[in-house]
């Protein structure tokens, strides 16, 4: 997420502080919240992807999802 996104995220959550934020920065609010929970899964998706886990044998065996 670009940086620039970040810190109106934080711009937001500061103004939300002082006062009720108006109609139009909900919805902008909103948007970013869950591109950046979006990125920030997709990242986590990755990591677990690409984690073993090594028993007390040496065998390693990939992360596996739950069903």
């Amino acid at each position: 997420m670009e940086n620039s996104k970040l810190e109106r995220i934080n711009e937001l959550a500061h103004i939300a502080k002082g006062r009720e934020l108006t109609a139009e920065e909900l919805a902008e609010r909103d948007v970013l919240r869950k591109e950046y929970i979006a990125e920030w899964r997709e990242g986590a998706m990755r990591i677990l992807d690409n984690t073993y886990i090594q028993t007390p044998d040496g065998k390693k065996h990939k992360l596996q999802r739950k069903k």
